[in-house]
């Protein structure tokens, strides 16, 4: 399968590229999408590098695989298409931002492109999917590549923000250095954990900024 992988974040994995395990997940995920259906588009898999450079990372959110339903995922965790209905955990991603930074608008699109160009990596870590088959990539190999990305940031990045939605996150990413970066947690967006009060008021966006800030970064603009 061909590498659509930014030269830039190439350069920075170049180690784990070259590891067999990598070019069997590779083989692997040409062969899914052969003989079936699956998501995102292939030319989309690594869109969450392709549109957040390597040195101008300054924050990361967790998810766990893409969206399974037609024309929905576009390689962004969280993310959907352009005209595609905003998901749930979306929409309360949204409600929190609006809460959180007193924006009074609800975007009418899912798709969270804008952000990923202002320096978040938007990764999940399974980055393909069969249609309608929530979580059927967990058995390749994504885990290790994913693993691998998230501690090459935090070995050679600084001053990151990490945000860890639920427990799924929270253990991908154990293995954050909490002393040269800012880590956030707090429950899944998804309606079961938000209804049960664990996601609404964690203030992660606004902390987030007041903390990019303070090391003269750049803010988010999370309302375009």
């Amino acid at each position: 399968m061909q590498l659509n992988l930014s030269s830039q974040w190439q350069t920075i994995l170049s180690d784990e590229l070259q590891k067999p395990y990598f070019s069997d997940l590779m083989m692997e995920v040409e062969k899914e999408y052969q003989t079936g259906i699956c998501y995102p588009p292939k030319g989309l898999i690594f869109s969450a590098f392709n549109y957040c450079d390597f040195s101008n990372l300054k924050l990361v959110i967790i998810g766990q695989d893409p969206y399974h339903g037609e024309g929905e995922a576009n390689g962004l965790c969280f993310s959907v298409n352009n005209g595609v209905k905003i998901p749930p955990s979306l929409r309360n991603i949204y409600r929190e931002i609006n809460d959180d930074l007193d924006n009074l608008l609800m975007p009418v699109s899912g798709n969270l492109e804008h952000w990923a160009k202002q320096g978040v990596l938007l990764l999940n870590a399974s980055l393909t999917v069969q249609k309608d088959k929530p979580n059927s990539h967990k058995h390749l190999k994504w885990n290790l590549f994913t693993d691998a990305v998230i501690q090459k940031i935090s070995d050679e990045k600084e001053n990151i923000v990490f945000l860890l939605w639920g427990s799924f996150a929270q253990k991908k990413g154990s293995k954050i250095d909490r002393n040269k970066h800012l880590v956030l947690e707090s429950g899944h967006p998804s309606p079961m954990s938000a209804n049960q009060g664990k996601w609404f008021g964690n203030k992660h966006f606004s902390q987030a900024n007041a903390y990019l800030k303070s090391k003269n970064k750049e803010e988010i603009n999370w309302v375009l």
